[in-house]
């Protein structure tokens, strides 16, 4: 089971953010599919208790039902970024519906944090990873964020301890590390996330935020 991206990807989609460029010893966490409560109060709790900050890709239809979650996401310091309004199949949509879908979770973005975001310097993931070169191209304000490791955390048939060990393999400087605030995810999520930051902490390394730029 692969965690780790293979190396031709970011070669035939150079223009998508797969790996950070870091000389320092930084990881970069993100989770996906949130925010939904229980899964994301256990991400939030678990960076604070280890002074760690991420970038959550949020699905706008969460945002709208969990709004005072997802302002505490930002409240906490971390990074916001869109992950479609309800999770379509970039390869199952056209451009258009697939940008007016952005769109929709962009603007759900906005009116939950009205105060002191920067709607412009939004950050956006495909869902599945799935993206094509047309939407690429129509979503060229967005930085588009991949990722180097996934966590596979979903996976309900990966033992948890399998997925942290193949998850702290995986890992490397700048590496972009993919979770899941997700109720599928939570028995794996629960079980990796505080020791895959504590592994790492206490080989000397940071956790930090995904810019804009």
């Amino acid at each position: 089971m692969v965690h780790r991206t293979p190396f031709f990807l970011p070669l035939l989609y150079s223009t998508l953010t797969w790996r950070m460029q870091s000389v320092n010893k930084t990881l970069y966490l993100t989770f996906d599919d949130g925010p939904v409560p229980g899964p994301t109060d256990f991400v939030l709790e678990t960076l604070k208790k280890f002074a760690a900050k991420a970038t959550f890709f949020c699905i706008g239809e969460n945002i709208r039902t969990n709004s005072k979650l997802f302002k505490e996401i930002f409240r906490n310091g971390h990074a916001i970024g869109n992950h479609t309004f309800n999770h379509i199949n970039g390869w199952k949509t056209s451009a258009d519906a697939y940008y007016k879908n952005i769109e929709l979770c962009r603007q759900e973005i906005a009116g939950k944090l009205d105060a002191g975001f920067d709607i412009q310097s939004l950050l956006f993931r495909p869902p599945f990873g799935r993206i094509s070169r047309e939407q690429i191209r129509r979503l060229s304000a967005y930085r588009i964020i991949m990722w180097d490791v996934l966590s596979i955390d979903y996976n309900m048939n990966l033992a948890p301890e399998k997925c942290l060990r193949n998850t702290i393999a995986a890992a490397r400087p700048g590496s972009i590390i993919v979770f899941h605030d997700s109720y599928k995810a939570e028995r794996n999520l629960t079980y990796a996330l505080p020791r895959f930051i504590e592994h790492y902490l206490d080989q000397g390394f940071t956790f930090d935020v995904i810019g804009a730029n």
